[in-house]
Formats: C-alpha cells, structure tokens, sequence
C-alpha cells in the first residue's frame, strides 16, 4: 500500500509536470485569448484536462490490460494531428474566424432573478407578483441542473472545443505514457489506478496553469483592445510556427512521410 501510495503521489506530479509541455501550453493559450471571464480560463483548463483524459485512458488501457503494440506509423500519425490542431488554431485566431465563431456561439448572459411580475386578466390591472421556486436537486438532478448552467453561460460550442483540443492531445501521448506505466508497475490494476491519478494530475494543472496564462488576457482586454490583439495575434503565429516546427520533425526527421520510422513515443 504504502508503494502505492508512493507511486500515486508521483504519478500527479508528473501529470501536472505534463500539462506544462510546450505543445499543451501553447494550445490552451490560443483559446484563452479570446477569454472574457476570469472563471472561463480554469473552466477550460479543466475541460482540456477532461479530453486529455478520455484519450489517456482509453488507449492506455488498451496498452495495459491487451498488450496492444503501436505501430511506429500509427504513433507517427497521432503526434502529426497535434501539429495539424496546432496550426488549424493559429490560423482561425490570425484570421478572426475564432473570433466570429465564439461569438456567434456563445449564448448572451443569462438573466438572473427571481420575483417576476405578470399581469393576469382577473378583472385588475395590476401586475401581481410572483416568487418561482427553483428546485435545487440532489445526484442527477443536481449534476443536470449544473450542466444546464454552463450551456446557458458558455455554450456547446466553447465548451466542446477545449475537450476536443484534449482529445488529440491525449492520442498524443497515450502511448507513451502507458509504456511508462508498464515499465515502471507490472501488476495490471495497480498499473490502471496509477494511470488514472496521472490523468487527474495533468487535469488539475492544466486548470490551474490556464488560470494564471488567462490573467494577461483579461487585463489587457479591460484595459486595452490593441494590447490584447497584440497578445492574440502573438499567440496565434505561435501557434502556427510551432505546429510547423513539430510537423517537420514528425514528417521528415522522424520519418512519418518519408517511411524511415525513428519512433520513440515521448
């Protein structure tokens, strides 16, 4: 138990070491520059972490329990879909088309209150008012009920799209990650536990990190419109350099189009 433990702990740091790998950080900040909430920069943190996971431990588990081996070409291929989200985010910044898209998407500021006026044909005119009573629910009622709230503040769209930027993350390091696992713990279920808490660690940092990178972004946008363009153009010819960057290496200096394989998941 107490190695257990041991490797548990160990296993979280190194995820939120993970989340602060160049490729994450640069992709997370790509959307956050068009953040206009202080909470939406942990949210999608979060959210990225979420999708991250579901590759993670969807592949991983795969690796463990069935022994499946990954092909040099398929692992080639699941790195390259980074580059090319990479490269696809930049240019959607560069050319306002993120912009437009999240705006159009994204749901205007739900009203709040709770005493509402009506008026009623009883034989008066005047306005009678009413309290509505909200059901606070307990389990499934609660969690629906949070559900609704964040469709009704964000949108489907702004929160599908860092789950999906997770996603290919995850198919990215999956293997590697895995490999690392089995290497390290031969007993299978203590291998899974161990991959699940890595999951959550590269969760949780990845929140966190996102909360402090969206700071600059929110400041700059209330203070001024040029600045925060500045940084959104910045982040997305970033975005673009390093997704070619990693497409080259994976393309020809690893082989991926050339069919000379030089593979080592990382």
């Amino acid at each position: 138990m107490t190695e257990l433990l041991a490797l548990a702990g160990f296993g979280f740091v190194l995820g939120m070491r993970h989340a602060t790998d160049a490729d994450h950080v640069i992709a997370v900040t790509t959307i956050l520059s068009r953040s206009r909430r202080f909470a939406h920069s942990t949210l999608i943190g979060a959210l990225w972490g979420l999708g991250h996971t579901i590759t993670v431990l969807a592949v991983g588990t795969v690796i463990i329990v069935f022994g499946v081996v990954i092909p040099p070409a398929m692992g080639l291929a699941m790195e390259l879909a980074v580059a090319v989200m990479l490269i696809l985010l930049g240019v959607l910044s560069l050319t306002g088309m993120l912009r437009a898209v999240t705006e159009r998407l994204t749901p205007p500021a739900p009203l709040h209150g709770h005493d509402h006026e009506h008026r009623h044909a009883h034989g008066d005119d005047g306005p009678h008012p009413h309290e509505h009573a909200h059901l606070h629910g307990h389990g499934t009622d609660a969690a629906l009920a949070g559900l609704r709230d964040l469709r009704d503040t964000f949108g489907w769209y702004q929160l599908g799209r860092p789950v999906v930027v997770g996603l290919v993350h995850g198919l990215a390091g999956s293997a590697a990650v895995a490999l690392l696992v089995l290497a390290t713990i031969a007993d299978r279920g203590q291998a899974l536990v161990y991959l699940v808490i890595f999951c959550a660690g590269v969760a949780a940092g990845m929140a966190v990190l996102t909360t402090v990178i969206g700071l600059p972004f929110l400041v700059s946008r209330a203070r001024s419109e040029r600045i925060n363009r500045l940084l959104t153009l910045g982040m997305g010819v970033l975005s673009i350099a390093f997704g070619l960057y990693l497409g080259y290496q994976i393309g020809f200096v690893d082989g991926l189009f050339t069919g000379d394989y030089h593979w080592e998941p990382t």
